[in-house]
């Protein structure tokens, strides 16, 4: 009676080691918690990802991807391109002078002569400005669309760094309070309160965990090297998070029918009000798709097919360049004639000439039916893609609201869930250590809670790019 009594007591002590280090298993997955235990340290790995206080926000983020990303600074240069070629097709084209010589090889004449041509450029110009007035638009909406993509993208991207941490956090936890177990199991074994199988079994299952949380912290790494270069900071650059997923994800907010089914004990959500509520929120943000930067690029790419056809309309039209002339000719004969004051001189003169006159080129052949047949495919084209853009935006934004909603209402049940398996692995532990439980009993709801942590982690994951993608399809910033 004795040894088991000592077994007991043992088998508390164990309970309540175990349980302050699994306390340490937070519900919400928060980084910020350190477990208290003896033992070797295991969340110094979530530690060198996760600084609360002076750690990267997610607004900061963004803010340094926009100023700096490399590629969206190389898509800024493309406005600027197309301003120049805006400048240049506002000039007009450059005189033409010219200047001519003429000398008699073995006699005294010659002749001077200068010409200037001026095109006048009457029906190009305005046709070739406004090509690229639209061309300049098309851009700049082409690095909006740059922009809200590259948002996209390091919200993605930040969500899956700290998802991964979340889980490596659940994982180290989960490691610390198995390795006290696992001591404090050792002890009873060496006392004889426990078989040693019972020892090798919590081996094996420490292995595991361990493992597993060697494989998150790889997983967690990767996560940091993608967000570093979505903006636009070098491998070597030191970064820490300052949201978390929980703080990230949005907040689970349950209908009327959701709530209804939850008082009632059944936790199954309805589905069948999806398209109705999509339906609902698309008639509020279809003036948001078409603000959406990529349908304005699209519709402006029209602009620019319109803006094209005049241009290559006006170009079948005639031109008119004007030019002038002067010449100075200096001509005489070898024969002497009487000069004013009666003396004899060689015949000879100086003679000044100005012209001037105008060429205009006239379409008769050449009328650039082959251009104008070009640019109304082109037009035809540009219109065809606006309205696939359009289509495709409105898709996407159904799917984004569906999504966003169900993901809500998901993360709604699985936050109940989390508490209830750990309340339930908290009982089998009592029950191990009053002895009408084994231990693979307690390894069996130990996995169980770690799977719903596991699909906790999932769902706060799900629900923040469902937040992502809506925030993506609705065009913001």
């Amino acid at each position: 009676m004795k040894r088991q009594a000592k077994a007991i007591v043992l088998a508390a002590a164990w309970m309540l080691a175990a349980d302050r280090a699994g306390a340490q298993i937070p519900l919400t997955g928060s980084a910020d918690r350190r477990p208290q235990t003896g033992i070797a340290e295991v969340r110094p790995l979530a530690e060198q990802y996760i600084d609360t206080r002076n750690g990267l926000s997610l607004a900061d983020a963004i803010a340094r991807a926009i100023d700096r990303e490399p590629t969206l600074r190389a898509a800024r240069a493309e406005i600027d391109v197309a301003r120049g070629m805006r400048i240049q097709a506002g000039l007009r084209p450059n005189p033409t002078l010219s200047f001519e010589r003429r000398e008699e090889p073995a006699g005294t004449d010659n002749q001077t002569m200068m010409q200037v041509q001026w095109p006048l450029d009457l029906f190009r110009r305005p046709a070739r400005v406004a090509t690229a007035d639209r061309e300049v638009e098309a851009t700049e909406r082409s690095v909006d669309d740059r922009i809200r993509m590259l948002v996209a993208d390091v919200r993605l991207r930040y969500g899956q760094a700290a998802s991964a941490i979340r889980e490596m956090t659940v994982a180290g936890d989960l490691a610390t309070s198995m390795r006290s177990a696992f001591e404090l199991l050792g002890r009873r074994v060496e006392e004889g309160a426990a078989p040693p199988l019972d020892r090798d079994i919590m081996d094996v299952e420490l292995r595991r965990i361990e493992s597993d949380r060697l494989l998150a912290a790889g997983r967690a790494a990767a996560a940091m090297f993608e967000l570093r270069r979505a903006i636009g900071m070098s491998a070597d650059t030191p970064l820490m998070l300052r949201d978390t997923l929980e703080a990230l994800a949005p907040r689970p907010v349950p209908d009327a029918a959701d709530q209804a089914t939850a008082a009632a004990g059944v936790p199954v959500t309805p589905v069948s009000d999806i398209a109705t509520d999509v339906a609902v929120h698309l008639a509020v943000d279809v003036a948001m798709v078409r603000q959406r930067a990529d349908v304005r690029e699209a519709e402006a790419r029209v602009n620019v097919a319109e803006s094209r056809l005049a241009r290559a309309r006006s170009e079948s039209r005639f031109d008119v360049s004007l030019f002038g002339s002067y010449s100075r000719m200096d001509q005489g004969f070898s024969q002497m004639g009487f000069n004013a004051n009666g003396g004899l001189d060689r015949v000879h003169g100086v003679f000044h000439y100005v012209s001037a006159g105008a060429m205009v080129t006239v379409p008769l052949g050449n009328r650039n039916q082959g251009g104008i047949a070009a640019a109304r495919a082109e037009h035809v084209g540009a219109g065809a893609r606006f309205d696939a853009v359009q289509l495709a935006a409105q898709a996407e934004l159904a799917a984004a609201e569906a999504q966003d909603t169900q993901s809500r209402r998901a993360l709604a049940l699985i936050e109940g869930s989390v508490r209830l398996a750990r309340q339930n692995l908290d009982v089998v532990r009592q029950t191990y250590a009053l002895g009408r439980a084994t231990v693979s009993d307690v390894l069996v709801e130990q996995r169980r809670y770690l799977d719903v942590e596991r699909a906790y982690t999932e769902t706060l994951k799900a629900a923040y790019e469902a937040r992502t993608a809506l925030q993506r399809a609705r065009g913001d910033r």
